[in-house]
């Protein structure tokens, strides 16, 4: 298993509970939940991926159980790790699923340069 299935379905649920549209796409061995086609939440193995506004970036930085995503070596700025102790009860993984809204809503994606 590639990622917490039942972390997933938890997310599903909650953002369906929400209202909060959003589509599933395998990512990275994971799971990504898109939310007006940016990729703002999602499982990898027993962790939360997170996308959030540049200007909650730091401080979240600064809560236990919270790191910065690395991918293929850097820091991908605005991606989060949130480890199972920071989203075991509801109320807080409902938290997590609001900042992953606001990017969804707010957030601007950077493309690639194209050569």
């Amino acid at each position: 298993m590639a990622y917490n299935e039942t972390l997933s379905l938890r997310i599903a649920e909650q953002l369906m509970d929400q209202k909060i549209p959003f589509e599933e796409k395998k990512m990275f061995g994971g799971i990504a939940f898109m939310i007006n086609d940016k990729m703002c939440i999602g499982v990898l193995k027993d962790e939360i991926m997170l996308r959030v506004m540049d200007e909650h970036y730091e401080s979240l930085l600064e809560i236990n159980h919270v790191k910065p995503m690395e991918f293929t070596g850097r820091t991908m700025h605005g991606f989060l790790f949130i480890e199972e102790p920071a989203y075991h009860q509801d109320k807080a993984l409902r938290r997590w699923i609001a900042y992953a809204q606001e990017f969804g809503e707010k957030g601007v994606v950077k493309s690639k340069k194209k050569k």
